[in-house]
């Protein structure tokens, strides 16, 4: 299986801290770091789920040259966040046009593109991207319109995404809703094992990661979003960013 990921990536840093007392100079706690990872976050996440759930694919990233930091500071005990201090997002050089990207995408079995919308990718990218494409997943934070995305294959966004883009119309819309599982053309496809929830950073490129193998394998929007569902569940019952 060829796979094609397009988009920003980022270091998720998580520094885990002892929290046991206040500070005297101003009403906040003091942290006291006792154990930091790092994971590859945004589009390095989809990349780390792909390659978790199907490890004999060949992965394609087609991402940018600067280095963003996503550093979260939280209590190890309860694990609330605290603060998150993001780094490296000032400027990003966006996408350069190459004839190697046409042939990776006719190449390709399944293009996802994880548009955080940081600066890499303009709407006429994510718009060549898609008809050059013959399986396509667009996961974006950004205003969408019916132009950008009608030649994307599906389209999945999560609640507040969705009420941002409520005028958009496409019949591969998918739309996650945290334990309540995920809508697709206006049913909902219930998450059937729901896990406590620890942490829901990453979820949601778990979700479209496993929502584009199972859709190829089986060619079943419905069956597909449940793997999904259970992949994303999966991954919130665990600190920080994790994969199934």
């Amino acid at each position: 299986m060829k796979i094609v990921v397009i988009g920003e990536t980022c270091v998720d840093k998580f520094v885990y801290s002892s929290i046991n007392r206040l500070s005297p100079e101003a009403p906040v706690p003091i942290l006291n770091p006792t154990q930091i990872t790092e994971n590859p976050g945004m589009a390095g996440n989809v990349v780390a789920n792909i390659k978790a759930l199907q490890p004999d694919s060949i992965i394609s990233i087609i991402t940018q040259l600067e280095h963003i930091t996503k550093t979260r500071y939280v209590d190890i005990k309860t694990n609330h966040m605290f603060i998150r201090v993001d780094e490296g997002e000032e400027y990003i050089s966006d996408l350069q046009w190459t004839p190697k990207m046409d042939v990776l995408l006719a190449e390709a079995d399944i293009v996802i593109v994880s548009d955080y919308n940081k600066g890499f990718l303009n709407n006429s990218h994510l718009k060549a991207i898609s008809k050059k494409s013959k399986l396509s997943v667009l996961d974006s934070k950004r205003k969408l319109s019916d132009e950008i995305i009608k030649d994307f294959s599906f389209i999945k966004l999560n609640e507040t995404e969705y009420k941002n883009n409520l005028g958009i119309n496409h019949s591969g819309l998918i739309v996650t809703l945290g334990d309540k599982g995920a809508s697709y053309q206006d049913k909902i496809i219930p998450q059937n094992n729901p896990q406590q929830t620890i942490d829901v950073s990453g979820a949601g490129d778990t979700f479209v990661a496993a929502f584009a193998l199972d859709y190829y394998s089986c060619l079943n929007v419905v069956e597909a979003i449940d793997y999904a569902n259970q992949m994303a569940s999966n991954v919130v019952n665990k600190r920080g960013v994790a994969t199934p």
